[in-house]
């Protein structure tokens, strides 16, 4: 598996249209935000944007034309999403035989939480056909957002989420670490613990940990003791700081402090906190999409990015309304290869 910083063909997203996770005004919020997403990133590459309906299509297309977006290196395509999630039920490419070809993970919306997630789950298939690129079914429940890998053979997880019953209840350790080997090419693979609170996830390693390169983690940590996430930070800090790479080398490791997840009144599902992280970033061709939340860091994450990626645009997108849904920028994003007919 390629890391995210190799050169993609396309972003894969999905126009926010499910009412339930954006009630009443959140919608308008949050398609705001993704207005933003999409006039910034189509600057640098192009977008396979899945839409649920003809009526959303016309209001997608309203909304650009409003803003003044152009739409030549957007292709959209009219499909039945469930939601907005597509780092998590999307195609995660690989390279085999010096040839670009989908792994198609099984989707559950995180162990059977939001039903229906049917349409999500069938979106790597549908990608495979549109563009005829050749797909390989694994039968293992896993979501893109609960990996990350540099591309020489290291991958970071957490134990909260792939040893999760609700997700391969007849699976070992042992033998998810292998399909992980077998259909991934991870060769060294560091477990975390567990995640932030509010993340319905149950602890996507997105929001904690993710390779800036080869050999250099950002993992997000906590300066409050008081602090709900303070302590699950500090442990995922130990194993980073004992854990070695596929090479033998111990991790340069850099940090961000948490934003404050914190919000007035409550989530959908009835959460105090949403799991708001700079790590939760995407790198593009030529971009880097960096997630902002609070005054008081923000700064601090935007110099972290311009050191790491000097050669990207470093740009920095509002996502308070984004993460409310208890997602961010790399949760919506999902890289696509294979082809340049996107």
């Amino acid at each position: 598996m390629p890391a995210e910083w190799k050169t993609h063909s396309a972003t894969q997203l999905h126009w926010p249209s499910n009412r339930e996770t954006w009630p009443d005004e959140r919608l308008q919020r949050v398609e705001k935000v993704y207005l933003n997403i999409i006039k910034s990133l189509s600057e640098f590459e192009q977008i396979l944007l899945l839409v649920e309906t003809n009526n959303v299509l016309s209001r997608v297309l309203k909304l650009f034309k409003a803003e003044g977006i152009d739409d030549k290196q957007i292709l959209i395509k009219v499909y039945p999403v469930n939601d907005v999630w597509a780092r998590d039920c999307g195609p995660i490419f690989v390279i085999r035989n010096n040839e670009f070809i989908i792994t198609d993970w099984e989707y559950n919306a995180w162990g059977e939480k939001y039903p229906p997630w049917d349409s999500d789950n069938n979106v790597p298939e549908f990608i495979s056909q549109l563009f005829g690129i050749k797909k390989v079914s694994t039968k293992m429940v896993l979501e893109g957002g609960s990996i990350d890998v540099n591309g020489a053979g290291d991958l970071l997880t957490t134990e909260s989420v792939l040893l999760n019953p609700n997700r391969n209840p007849g699976m070992s350790k042992g033998e998810i670490e292998q399909n992980l080997k077998k259909y991934l090419g991870a060769e060294n693979i560091i477990w975390l613990r567990s995640g932030l609170a509010g993340d319905d996830t149950d602890g996507h390693i997105d929001d904690l940990t993710r390779f800036l390169n080869e050999e250099t983690v950002l993992t997000m940590v906590c300066e409050d003791k008081d602090d709900i996430n303070y302590l699950a930070l500090q442990e995922n800090l130990k194993i980073l700081r004992s854990a070695k790479l596929k090479s033998g080398k111990k991790l340069n490791i850099e940090t961000l402090p948490l934003p404050k997840t914190k919000i007035e009144g409550t989530t959908v599902d009835g959460s105090e906190f949403v799991p708001a992280s700079y790590a939760n970033f995407y790198v593009a061709n030529g971009c880097v999409l960096v997630p902002l939340y609070d005054e008081q860091y923000d700064q601090q994450a935007l110099d972290l990015f311009k050191k790491y990626f000097p050669d990207r645009e470093i740009i920095g997108i509002d996502c308070a309304d984004l993460v409310w849904g208890q997602g961010s920028i790399h949760c919506i994003t999902q890289q696509l290869y294979g082809t340049d007919e996107y």
